[in-house]
């Protein structure tokens, strides 16, 4: 916990304000289409979407109005002058997604904007800072499927993007360096990230050329490992012709080209990257190596967004890990699989996505990257109903409905509603997977099919395999694939659900009611259907009794598991143990919180075993990998973010921070610790940084949360027979800034505005 909030914790609970009452601070944290540095970018919508954070740590403080200013020169601006929009002082707590409305604007031109708030006393706030912004092409009709974001050159020769940011070199210096012998250097960078390597050389007439290995492990001897075998760990090697002297080098990596349809390659003005940790030069004895440094492609990436410490050492270990990759892995300004495909996935997409937000104020990446597969899918069927789940947590976390409103049709057709049959269950199998369908669905593959999960099993590389043609049992719990697929139905509701919203949100208002209805009646057919009421679990599909890890766990993380059959299922998921993937963790993760099963959630995450994330951070990793290890899949890669569950799911579930209300207007903070003594984190949102303590001992707990300006916070507070509650050293009931709400399941809930608060439960 930054020692700041620490301090302002104790003068708030000692009775002192935590500043002068002297009115709201200047906005910050501004965003124009999503962007933090519209700068370094070029804008394609000719009414952009402007938002900020309200500056003002007051309990309860909101923004009664805002005034806008946008101006054709940053001269005009500090003048307070808008030539191109004043929007006056605009009664309206709105902070997030306000359209701009001044005069047209034109293409291929620079604008600068900021604004000011008002508080709830009418007190007004000094200007932002200005934040410039560049205007593309509005109109055209040459781009390969609808939104599809180019590279523009500038007048200055430099490049940017349309409506993303990009990702820039970033030069790391080694954390060790070592000399092995003459000739002979070794550089350990510390973490891996896809780049390449510049060293300055001194060198004879006679030393012709040096041999690079760049790679993402090593050998016993500190050498970089130069056997990958089947698996796709990071490893290049590079022979460089020299010059006579003292010269500076750039490594030239040969141009990444997949096979894959959908994969994403480097624009042509940018140096080539691979992952790599280690880097090895290899030289004749008389040339002397200096000045060796990691050329990282990284995305831009707030460090200071979010933190999380606790009293488990395992778990903070693990978070680090997956924010690290979260920071390194969107290389290409989208979300990829990792390095072997270097391709969009729908599934590894969403869960990127979320632990993206988890990590970082950033929605630019994550919404072109769902905007890139709504129209260019890969195969599995649900993967397609994942970008549902995507485009409702774009609306959700950001609260615009631009999106929405632009591609509604096609986003309701990845429901994959045109496969169900009568009782509502979805089906690839019963002939309804016509031509016309894929199209619906932009698929235009012949391998649409279930996945459930992945891998399947697997053959084990021989000088593993205790005997031959050994292969491992895959990622499924022996899962029996059916005409009517639990899994499969399970996403369908759970796309059902959100559409149902989203269609609410843009006044679809029978679409909605109509799509709730389905939803009602998937349920109701799996729960018929799907569930064995003797043993109390749901079966693979209509033609097995096969009961797997993951025809349990998708019902219950998406809220199909009726009370009163939430034990018994929660039960059998523990039973099976992390029979899944690192993919599939996810839901096992999402089920076990939502049934308040945190302790073995936690358990999960800092497990040591050969499927953990801790097992990937002991073969060397350090970013997380594609399978849990390479006996699970030998093809794997060591930057794959579809592993990155526990980013997101500490900060939504242990954490307990999730929007209630789109772009964070409400938000809940719910902690499940799981029997941590102790954790501190902060979470970004749209709206400001969510911060919240945890500290338990054996006469109760004390609950430490900072709520952003301009949004309501239910906070849960656990709540055990006989214990007392409150907040400020003053019982609930005589604190009239928390507001008593209800009582369920084990916590009082309780509203807050903004401002921070320390909560304390304690033993009679």
């Amino acid at each position: 916990m930054p020692p700041v909030f620490l301090t302002l914790l104790m003068v708030l609970a000692a009775g002192v304000p935590a500043r002068a009452d002297t009115g709201p601070g200047a906005p910050y944290g501004l965003l124009c289409e999503l962007l933090r540095d519209p700068a370094e970018a070029v804008i394609t919508d000719p009414t952009p979407e402007l938002s900020w954070i309200v500056n003002d740590d007051r309990r309860g403080a909101v923004q009664s109005a805002y005034q806008i200013l946008v101006a054709s020169s940053e001269a005009l601006l500090q003048r307070d002058e808008g030539d191109l929009w004043d929007s006056g002082k605009v009664i309206s707590g709105r902070s997030v997604g306000i359209s701009y409305a001044g005069a047209p604007l034109a293409p291929h031109t620079t604008y600068w904007w900021k604004v000011r708030t008002w508080d709830a006393e009418g007190r007004a706030s000094p200007y932002s800072a200005p934040q410039a912004f560049h205007t593309g092409a509005f109109e055209d009709e040459e781009r390969a499927f609808p939104g599809e974001s180019r590279w523009v050159q500038r007048a200055d020769g430099s490049w940017v993007l349309e409506n993303r940011q990009r990702a820039t070199y970033h030069d790391r210096q080694p954390r060790r360096l070592i000399r092995l012998g003459p000739g002979h250097y070794v550089a350990d960078f510390g973490r891996a990230a896809f780049g390449t390597l510049a060293f300055t050389v001194d060198g004879p007439t006679e030393a012709d050329s040096v041999t690079v290995y760049l790679g993402e492990r090593k050998q016993a001897d500190q050498t970089v490992h130069k056997n990958p075998g089947r698996t796709h760990i990071g490893f290049k090697q590079v022979r460089l012709a020299l010059e006579p002297g003292r010269r500076h080098y750039t490594v030239d990596l040969p141009r990444h080209r997949s096979r894959y349809p959908n994969s994403q390659v480097l624009a042509e003005h940018m140096p080539e990257v691979t992952p790599f940790r280690y880097a090895e030069i290899v030289a004749p004895p008389s040339v002397t190596v200096e000045q060796m440094v990691q050329q990282a492609l990284l995305y831009p990436f707030d460090e200071s967004a979010a933190n999380f410490r606790s009293s488990n050492a395992a778990l903070d270990r693990v978070w680090d890990l997956c924010r690290y990759t979260l920071r390194a892995t969107p290389f290409l300004s989208l979300y990829l699989d990792g390095n072997r495909e270097r391709m969009p996935y729908e599934a590894d997409a969403y869960i990127q996505q979320l632990g993206h937000y988890a990590v970082d104020r950033e929605y630019a990446v994550a919404r072109y990257t769902l905007n890139f597969l709504l129209f260019n899918p890969s195969w599995p069927t649900e993967w397609h109903l994942h970008t549902v789940l995507m485009a409702y947590a774009d609306y959700l976390y950001t609260g615009d409905t631009e999106f929405i409103e632009t591609y509604y049709d096609d986003l309701k057709a990845k429901t994959l509603l045109a496969l169900a049959r009568e009782d509502g269950l979805i089906s690839t199998r019963t002939g309804r997977v016509t031509d016309a369908f894929l199209a619906s669905i932009h698929y235009r593959g012949d391998n649409f099919r279930d996945i459930v999960d992945w891998p399947p099993s697997w053959e084990v590389d021989p000088a593993k395999a205790d005997y031959p043609g050994q292969r491992t049992p895959g990622e499924r719990d022996g899962y029996v694939f059916s005409p009517i697929n639990t899994v499969v139905n399970a996403f369908h509701y759970a796309a059902l659900v959100r559409m149902a919203e989203m269609a609410a949100a843009i006044g679809r208002d029978d679409e909605a009611a109509t799509l709730r209805d389905r939803a009602a009646l998937v349920k109701r057919s799996v729960n018929r259907l799907l569930f064995d009421p003797e043993r109390g679990v749901y079966v693979d599909g209509d033609t097995t009794r096969h009961a797997s890890l993951h025809a349990n766990m998708f019902p219950l993380a998406f809220g199909l598991v009726p009370e009163e059959h939430v034990a018994s299922v929660t039960e059998h998921i523990r039973s099976r143990g992390m029979a899944a993937s690192v993919y599939g963790a996810q839901y096992l993760l999402e089920a076990l919180y939502r049934a308040g099963a945190d302790d073995y959630a936690l358990e999960l995450m800092t497990s040591d075993g050969k499927r953990s994330w801790l097992n990937m951070l002991r073969v060397g990793a350090t970013m997380t990998t594609e399978a849990w290890d390479e006996a699970f899949k030998p093809n794997l890669t060591w930057n794959h973010a579809w592993a990155t569950a526990p980013a997101n799911i500490v900060a939504r579930k242990l954490v307990g921070v999730e929007p209630l209300a789109p772009a964070f207007r409400r938000v809940r903070i719910r902690p499940q610790p799981g029997g941590l003594a102790v954790f501190e984190a902060q979470v970004p949102t749209i709206r400001g940084a969510v911060e919240v303590e945890w500290r338990a001992g054996e006469t109760g707990y004390t609950l430490h949360v900072r709520v952003p300006a301009n949004t309501k916070a239910e906070v849960w507070l656990p709540l055990e027979d006989g214990m007392t509650l409150s907040e400020g050293g003053r019982t609930l009931e005589e604190q009239p800034d928390v507001r008593l709400v209800r009582r369920e399941a084990g916590f009082q809930v309780v509203e807050v505005g903004g401002g921070r608060y320390t909560f304390a439960g304690r033993a009679r």
